[in-house]
Order: C-alpha cells, then sequence, then structure tokens
C-alpha cells in the first residue's frame, strides 16, 4: 500500500501484482528469478501475476533477461483506460436492466408505461453533464454539426479525454464544424489532432444547426435555435431522430473535408506570385502601407491593391484575418 493509503487495487491490480510492480520500480533491470522470496508469496502466485503485467505493458524483459518496469505514468493511463472500458462494460449491462421493468409489470398483469420520446433540460450544467454521458456510452458513433467560430482553450480540454477514448474504443466520430473557426490556429490545431486520431471532420461556410447524435437513437438540439441559453431537447423517438439524421447527413454532403481543404489552401500559396508573396509578409510584418510599399520599392497604390487581392484569396475580412489565415495555411 503506498504511504497516501491508495492502492493500484482501485485500478485492477492484484495485491502481488502491485508488489511486484512497485518492486521493480525500486529495483530497476534485476531479475524475477527470486520475486517470490521478496513480496513472501507463492511461486505460482507470482508467475501468474508477472504474466498479467508483461500483459498488461507495466513489465518488459530486457535483451538480458532481466525485467524493466513501465514509467508510472504510462502505467496509470493502460490501467485507467482498461478499467474505463471495463466499468463502461458494466455500466452498459445495469442500464439494460431497465429492460426488466417490462418483464416484471407483466408478471403483475400490467403493461409497461410508454418511454417519453423527448426531454426538455433546461439547466446547462446538467446539459453538459448529458452531453458527457452519452459520449461515454456510445458504442458506434457520435454525429455533430457545431457552428462555433472558435474553442477556447477550456473547451479543448474538457473535451480531449472524452473525445480520445470515443475514438480509442472504436467510436466512429463525424464532425462538421463551420468555416470561420478555421481562422482561429488553436481550434484548428484540436480539430488536426481529432483528424489524426480518425476522427472524420468537415467544413461549411455557413451552418447555424446545432446537433449531436449518439449512436443513431439519441438525439440533442436546442430547444430554441435561435437561443441555445433556453436549453435542449433530447429526443429519443425513432422518427425524430431519423428526421434530425436526415438533416445531418445533407448538411454533411454539402460540406468539405477539412484535410482536402487545408491541403488546397496550402497548395494556393504556390500560386502567389513573387510580388503578392513578398506583399503579405509585408502585411503581415508592417503596420503602414507606405513603409511596406517602399521597402517592395512598389508604390502605395500598387501595394494596397496587392493587399486587397490577397484579402479575396484568402477571404479573409481584415488584413489581422489575413495574417491569422495566413500563417495557419503555412503561406508564410
Amino acid at each position: 500500500m503506498s504511504k497516501t493509503g491508495m492502492g493500484m487495487g482501485l485500478l485492477g491490480l492484484s495485491t502481488a501484482e502491485e508488489d511486484i510492480y512497485r518492486h521493480f520500480l525500486r529495483n530497476p533491470n534485476t531479475s524475477a528469478d527470486d520475486i517470490h522470496l521478496r513480496i513472501h508469496s507463492a511461486k505460482d502466485t507470482v508467475h501468474a501475476a508477472l504474466d498479467r503485467l508483461h500483459g498488461l505493458g507495466l513489465l518488459r524483459r530486457t535483451d538480458a533477461g532481466d525485467v524493466t518496469p513501465a514509467d508510472p505514468e504510462t502505467a496509470v493511463d493502460r490501467l485507467t483506460d482498461l478499467r474505463l472500458r471495463e466499468l463502461h462494460h458494466e455500466l452498459q449491462q445495469v442500464t439494460q436492466s431497465r429492460r426488466l421493468i417490462a418483464e416484471l409489470r407483466a408478471e403483475q398483469g400490467l403493461r409497461a408505461p410508454a418511454p417519453k420520446g423527448v426531454e426538455r433540460m433546461e439547466d446547462l450544467a446538467q446539459i453538459r453533464d448529458r452531453i458527457d454521458d452519452l459520449a461515454f456510452f456510445a458504442r458506434e458513433e457520435i454525429l455533430s454539426v457545431e457552428p462555433y467560430t472558435a474553442l477556447t482553450q477550456e473547451n479543448i480540454d474538457h473535451a480531449r479525454p472524452l473525445d480520445a477514448r470515443c475514438l480509442r474504443r472504436g467510436v466512429t466520430i463525424r464532425n462538421v464544424v463551420l468555416k470561420e473557426a478555421l481562422g482561429h490556429p488553436p481550434t484548428v490545431a484540436y480539430l488536426r489532432e481529432l483528424t489524426a486520431q480518425g476522427a472524420r471532420i468537415r467544413v461549411a461556410p455557413d451552418i447555424s444547426e446545432r446537433i449531436l447524435v449518439y449512436d443513431r437513437h439519441t438525439a440533442l438540439v436546442p430547444a430554441d435555435p435561435d437561443d441555445t441559453s433556453r436549453g435542449a431537447l433530447v429526443a429519443r423517438e425513432a422518427g425524430l431522430v431519423a428526421n434530425i439524421l436526415a438533416l445531418f447527413e445533407k448538411i454533411w454532403d454539402q460540406a468539405t473535408d477539412l484535410t482536402a481543404l487545408i491541403e488546397e489552401s496550402a497548395e494556393g500559396a504556390a500560386g502567389l506570385s513573387a510580388v503578392e508573396q513578398s506583399v503579405l509578409e509585408s502585411m503581415c510584418r508592417v503596420g503602414k502601407d507606405e513603409i511596406g510599399a517602399r521597402d517592395l520599392g512598389i508604390s502605395v497604390r500598387t501595394y494596397r491593391r496587392h493587399v486587397a487581392d490577397l484579402l479575396r484569396v484568402l477571404n479573409a475580412s481584415s488584413r489581422a484575418h489575413a495574417a491569422l489565415l495566413a500563417r495557419e495555411r503555412g503561406w508564410i
């Protein structure tokens, strides 16, 4: 047991397994031949514990035949993920026990009441908790349309472990975001991170819908599309969910793949002339047109014409926005 009183049993290790792992943390690259004597346990128990620790990746053998332990952070992360998967499976079985209600009512000769098809939630903290729960219990697919223009670091830090765990256990994630969000580097970086992990993300130039669908049987939409602070509707009625799914697929089909869009934008830089490239770099570095034009040896009027062309090519609303997009696309 650790000095804090919290052992690794909480993460699924037996006492012998924890003792062995801790022994090799203190004595890395040593032999396992007499480990049963050191932890005062039977040989059979120790051999079984060693096999499981090797299988979990918490121990590995060196070329010399000695044993070395995994880094504690790696070990705890692996055990945590394993334990969460086990708990996820157990909780799924527990929630399925609701089906017993109909059977038990049948024993009474009573009919089970029809399940409610739509639930309204108005408390924002409760809505966030429900979204987290639905993501945790998702087994096959999470679909979303999210018209945000930027994600805060708090948003990203909250979403990252949930999204990563879903993708690790094989849940398909398809997400449509607003094109304007590509002007926010932290948001783009996180979207690319998700894509690298297997998520499929598309971009639409003009979306206002907010949609979340889990495993094609539970959907969340705003109670008032014009005012998301008024709560959300949780729909499970098959016909209603089917219509929401159809709307999602329509938006998805009309959106552009994020990776293709980024690659296309990067390739676009090659189409700039030498002067345009110089103006772009100057525009991002110099505050006044007169200074930029003088540095490049062109007239202020010509300089400003190139700036206007660059704003149009980048689809930027301002020079600051253009500089942000150019950096994100690797043009400068």
